[in-house]
């Protein structure tokens, strides 16, 4: 059973996937989850595979969404990405790092190369 926070989180992805989708995006995973970590949201954007992290906010009172993608979340994400490429055979795929962001007074922010790969 998911607590309230999950149920918040979770919430935000569903936005964020409807976001992506009218903007052109296909979503070809939702909370894939590796022994490496979990990312959000897996999807086609013309011949990108983008990696999406979702950040949701109900309050700015503890930063923007956006600056909870910290260093030791995108080293996560991208260790769990190329996890996926590899299991997917698709090594040689053009790759990119999204981040969507929900808050209060932004509404649904769509930062498109958010980050680099980063190394371990």
């Amino acid at each position: 059973m998911l607590n309230p926070f999950q149920i918040f989180g979770r919430t935000g992805e569903a936005k964020a996937a409807r976001f992506l989708k009218k903007n052109g995006y296909k979503i070809l995973e939702k909370n894939f989850k590796n022994s490496l970590g979990e990312i959000d949201i897996i999807a086609m954007d013309g011949n990108s595979i983008v990696f999406v992290e979702v950040k949701t906010r109900s309050t700015i009172a503890f930063g923007s969404p956006k600056s909870a993608v910290n260093k030791r979340k995108r080293r996560k994400i991208s260790m769990t990405a190329v996890a996926y490429l590899k299991n997917s055979g698709n090594t040689n795929a053009k790759a990119r790092f999204d981040v969507v962001a929900i808050s209060p007074l932004k509404g649904i922010e769509l930062l498109k190369n958010a980050f680099d790969m980063e190394a371990r």
